[in-house]
């Protein structure tokens, strides 16, 4: 998966040693079958130095074993047993807190995301923005496949943040997304259900007035094994990172006193009828 360059150190070697411009966090359960071709993808097609970080619940997962075979001969890989407890959002929290690089990309292990759109990703945040979404509504992206009435209420949920939020994406709802870590640090992670994590940080960047931007990508539906998606259990959380994105500027005190629900105390007059 890597070669060796004009001084003979191995580029993955050589990536390891500078540190991490990128750290890919990937949320994985049963997905042994699949986190192989994944991986390969990612060291094939990533060009910025990166580490890649595996999340899976227990080791006893034999999407585990896979990951540490592969990391045997791969530095850049890390398989870690998450100690937030079980579920995707615990498995990103987990990986996002113990990523190195100062970009953090989220894509998902089951051969859903186009990977080689990560450097793209990296290069917006890179240029300024805290939070870059690989876009399946916005023009020249798509989505094959998947469930009809979560794909549905997703593009809803996009496209009607953009045009009434000015979300700076038509995809908030994607976990295929580039963070500024430094940003993530700043404003923390609240959520503990499902795949909410991508929503919540655009709308916490909208509230605080920071840059989001994307680029159109091709979403493909798992082609087999079944989604760990869970519409009706995780729609509350969606929905309250879907309200919080409306609303006046927020200082970051501000916006965290709002997401643990105390009042919060502007210092300017709040528009009527403003969310906080």
């Amino acid at each position: 998966m890597t070669g060796r360059g004009r001084s003979g150190r191995f580029a993955s070697d050589v990536a390891v040693a500078a540190g991490p411009a990128v750290s890919v966090v990937l949320p994985a359960r049963d997905e042994a079958g699949q986190i192989g071709a994944v991986l390969g993808r990612i060291f094939a097609t990533v060009r910025t130095p990166c580490e890649v970080i595996v999340v899976v619940d227990t080791d006893s997962d034999p999407t585990h074993a896979v990951v540490q075979r592969i990391a045997a001969s791969e530095p850049r890989l890390h398989c870690l047993v998450g100690q937030y407890g079980p579920g995707p959002a615990s498995a990103i929290r987990y990986g996002i807190d113990r990523a190195h690089g100062p970009v953090v990309v989220v894509t998902m292990a089951d051969d859903s995301d186009d990977v080689r759109q990560v450097d793209r990703l990296v290069a917006l945040v890179r240029a300024g923005a805290v939070v870059a979404a690989a876009s399946r509504y916005s023009r020249g992206g798509r989505q094959v496949g998947g469930p009809v009435v979560k794909g549905l209420m997703s593009r809803a949920a996009g496209l009607s943040l953009r045009l009434f939020a000015g979300a700076g994406t038509a995809d908030a709802t994607n976990s295929f997304k580039a963070y500024s870590a430094a940003f993530v640090r700043e404003v923390g992670i609240d959520s503990r259900q499902g795949f909410a994590i991508g929503i919540e940080l655009t709308a916490k960047a909208r509230r605080l007035r920071r840059p989001v931007a994307e680029i159109p990508t091709t979403w493909r539906a798992r082609a087999d094994g079944q989604s760990g998606f869970r519409l009706v259990a995780w729609l509350p959380c969606y929905l309250r990172w879907y309200l919080l994105c409306f609303g006046r500027p927020l200082t970051v005190a501000e916006l965290k006193a709002a997401c643990a629900g105390r009042v919060v105390t502007a210092s300017r007059q709040a528009a009527p009828g403003a969310l906080p």
